[in-house]
């Protein structure tokens, strides 16, 4: 693959370093760099500054409001952003029920949702893993009964993301318990303000509210709201994961975590020799910096296929194990360099708005809430076992 730019693609380089230093909010960028947390209205103003420059849905078609950017640009894109640490798109909206419902759905539900989404105007949050169906997503109870013109929902959802904001949210519902149970599964959107969802928070491990478990008590749902065929959920599912997975590698962005611990590594700390001197530590650092080299060339022949119309295949899959796996190895780094510095631990850090003094070096700031917060990332989207189990039979067709 040539990465070579053209006189076009630098220029479009140039565009998009333009927009983030003249256009795109200041005050974002500063919350960011001070490592705050920005809060739900921060990250609507973030993707609505977006929007308006027509940058929001890269992986949209262009019929529906989406970019039409080559493979090239969007690389040019996820980089440029990386480089000024710019909030990441909230994917479940953009990025996962969107191309759902552009595919699946019919006119009106298209009509209905996509400007909504693609404004930011609507957030929303998903409604997959249950207790005990989390990797075996096949298994979940929660049930949809068809009455007239509507479907009565009664289950439960777990490590609903960012639910507390959401105003809709995406579900795998049960409409059939006979046969295989893959068949018996549909794909419905529900308003979180309907009668009888309740929200209730999970804490993580590194102290934040993130994720929560959601209630659904006999709440009707219009069936107009079905998405395709009943029955056809699983299916519209795995299109829906195979987009998350391929998001959740995240080159660019581990390229910058990289590059921030080279710099931080090669600082004298207390006197000492500078870490990066380290011969154990220098080969740590080379290892990983290889395996995000591959990493990048196979999430750019996947940015290549998708560009030309396709979507992403079973090498989501191996996208979504090694950028897993680099972004841990990569927090474990951070805390290898920190040293005592990331032991600090302010809670009150993790709120929207927090704006106190850092404890130590800046690069040490939130060292240990993000090594923490990053173990999850070898479960979601689909563990990285079931990964390995896909790629088995998908790609080496054992």
């Amino acid at each position: 693959m040539d990465l070579s730019f053209s006189a076009e693609e630098l220029a479009f380089r140039d565009e998009v370093r333009r927009f983030f230093k003249e256009e795109y909010p200041k005050d974002l960028l500063e919350k960011r760099s001070k490592g705050q947390v920005l809060s739900k209205d921060d990250i609507v103003r973030s993707q609505k500054a977006l929007a308006a420059k027509g940058w929001a849905a890269m992986n949209w078609p262009v019929e529906h409001g989406g970019t039409g950017w080559t493979a090239t640009q969007r690389y040019i894109y996820e980089e440029e952003a990386a480089a000024v640490d710019l909030q990441p798109l909230v994917p479940f909206g953009l990025s996962m029920v969107a191309p759902v419902i552009y595919t699946f759905g019919n006119d009106e539900q298209k009509k209905r949702f996509l400007p909504d989404i693609l404004e930011s105007n609507v957030w929303w949050c998903q409604g997959y893993s249950e207790p005990g169906a989390g990797s075996d997503l096949a298994s979940l109870k929660t049930k949809a009964v068809r009455d007239d013109d509507h479907y009565v929902v009664t289950g439960t959802k777990t490590w609903t993301t960012l639910a507390q904001h959401a105003d809709w949210i995406f579900c795998l519902v049960r409409t059939d318990g006979s046969g295989k149970k893959q068949e018996g599964i549909s794909f419905l959107l529900i308003d979180m303000k309907s009668p009888g969802i309740s929200v209730r928070p999970i804490i993580t491990i590194d102290g934040g509210h993130e994720v929560n478990e959601t209630h659904f008590e006999e709440v009707r749902v219009p069936a107009e709201n079905l998405i395709g065929e009943e029955g056809k959920g699983w299916t519209y599912a795995k299109v829906l994961l195979t987009h998350e997975r391929t998001g959740i590698a995240a080159v660019a962005r581990s390229k910058r975590s990289l590059s921030k611990i080279k710099k931080f590594a090669a600082k004298q700390m207390n006197g000492g020799l500078p870490l990066l001197e380290d011969e154990t530590f220098r080969r740590r650092i080379s290892e990983i910096e290889i395996e995000l080299m591959a990493l990048e060339m196979t999430d750019l022949r996947t940015l290549a296929a998708v560009s030309l119309g396709g979507a992403p295949g079973p090498e989501s899959s191996i996208l979504k194990i090694k950028g897993t796996e680099i972004q841990q190895a990569l927090t474990e780094l951070a805390m290898e360099v920190s040293g005592y510095y990331a032991m600090p631990f302010i809670p009150e850090s993790l709120e929207p708005g927090w704006n106190g003094d850092p404890i130590g070096p800046e690069e040490a700031v939130g060292t240990a809430s993000k090594y923490f917060n990053m173990r999850k990332t070898s479960i979601y989207g689909g563990s990285n076992e079931i990964q390995k189990n896909i790629i088995s039979k998908a790609v080496l067709r054992l």
